[in-house]
């Protein structure tokens, strides 16, 4: 029977809860919003097929290697402008529909909740573009995936390195038909974080947020906002530096416990593709830095290298050295430290008091936020100068 006494060995996938011949598990979220295995005691059986599927103690051997790394963008620059970096995932996505596939990875619902969805036309693939800093509930997801693969469809999942491994724990056999995607990942931010903090901008604004991006470039795509659209037609934007919900994100005071100590940070990913934010590509391919956004795109797989192939004509894409691309993002093998006031900005912040625990806990120093504006400003001039 599975019980979870170390919250840092529980990255949420849910492989325990679908595998469960019995459906004695349920993910229940706990007092920080978080999802974890509750299991059924009267209705187990005792199969032990919930403690076998779990990623984090029964960690696979990847065999996977790493056959190249590119810095890359979507020629189409509608499309890159509404992205969080260089636009691949969404010429991913367009691939595999227009093979009669579908899609998995991450939107959000009508009350902008962070789920998985499934899409199956091109016109539904804007609803799962973008990053979304809040831990997704996969819900039925690893099902449908298995149902998909069963009747022969392509699919192509999108997730955190942690969900993937967790569906291919639940599959437990290798899919030809089957293409995976992850992404470099910071953490993954409260759902009940989130949601309080969207309580409080409705209050503010007086209506209902219908629509947010965590990664609105029109400033910049190293200095992005988080959006806000109301059904009163009022609209919010302030970008990382002042945003109360990405402060708390980049300070890493509302990420899942598993994040502190993440069993997934390794050079090769269990992924066909990972995608990241090419960040340092002023250093390593300045040529390529137009301020517009450039993904680092690696290959971990034959398969995933067919499905690169297939983009080369929307593209613009460099093959770089794989160290030397993670070399400015340091998210690929570390995980954050969770800092010492973690504990009383997520009791604050959970309790529906999302701005006073920001104003409390996400102090910055006077001379870390001259830094900060050194550093943006010698970027806008580097900016300026590479294109003319």
């Amino acid at each position: 029977m599975l019980v979870i006494k170390d919250k840092t060995l529980c990255s949420g996938c849910s492989a325990c809860e679908k595998i469960c011949p019995k459906n004695c598990i349920q993910m229940i979220a706990d007092a920080e919003g978080f999802l974890y295995p509750k299991t059924d005691e009267k209705a187990c059986v005792n199969c032990g097929l919930c403690e076998k599927v779990c990623p984090i103690t029964n960690k696979k051997n990847i065999q996977n290697q790493i056959a190249a790394a590119y810095a890359v963008f979507n020629n189409d620059n509608e499309v890159r402008k509404k992205s969080s970096s260089g636009g691949i995932f969404a010429l991913l996505a367009k691939t595999i529909i227009e093979k009669s596939g579908y899609v998995f990875g991450v939107g959000y619902n009508e009350d902008l909740t962070v789920a998985h969805k499934m899409v199956e036309s091109e016109n539904q693939i804007n609803d799962l573009r973008g990053s979304k800093y809040v831990q997704s509930d996969v819900n039925e997801t690893f099902l449908k995936v298995k149902q998909v693969l069963e009747q022969g469809s392509l699919a192509l999942f999108t997730g955190t390195p942690c969900q993937i491994e967790g569906l291919y724990s639940f599959l437990g056999k290798e899919y030809e038909n089957l293409i995976t995607q992850d992404v470099v990942c910071h953490g993954v931010s409260s759902p009940l974080v989130w949601k309080n903090y969207l309580k409080e901008q409705q209050n503010k604004f007086g209506a209902k947020p219908i629509k947010a991006s965590f990664r609105d470039k029109r400033k910049s795509w190293s200095e992005f906002s988080m959006s806000l659209t109301f059904e009163n037609g009022k609209t919010y934007s302030k970008t990382l530096n002042k945003d109360v919900m990405l402060q708390a994100f980049l300070n890493n005071l509302c990420l899942r416990p598993s994040c502190y100590n993440c069993k997934f940070k390794q050079k090769v990913h269990a992924s066909d593709i990972t995608l990241a934010d090419f960040w340092g590509i002023e250093k390593v391919e300045p040529s390529l830095n137009d301020g517009n956004g450039v993904s680092l795109v690696v290959i971990n797989s034959e398969k995933g290298e067919r499905l690169f192939n297939e983009l080369k004509g929307n593209i613009t894409s460099k093959l770089v050295s794989y160290d030397q691309a993670i070399k400015f993002n340091s998210a690929v093998l570390n995980s954050v430290n969770p800092p010492s006031n973690r504990a009383q900005f997520m009791v604050m912040a959970t309790a529906g008091e999302v701005k006073k625990a920001h104003k409390k806990y996400c102090k910055k120093s006077p001379i870390k936020t001259m830094c900060e504006a050194i550093h943006k400003f010698l970027y806008k001039i580097k900016t300026k100068l590479l294109r003319g």
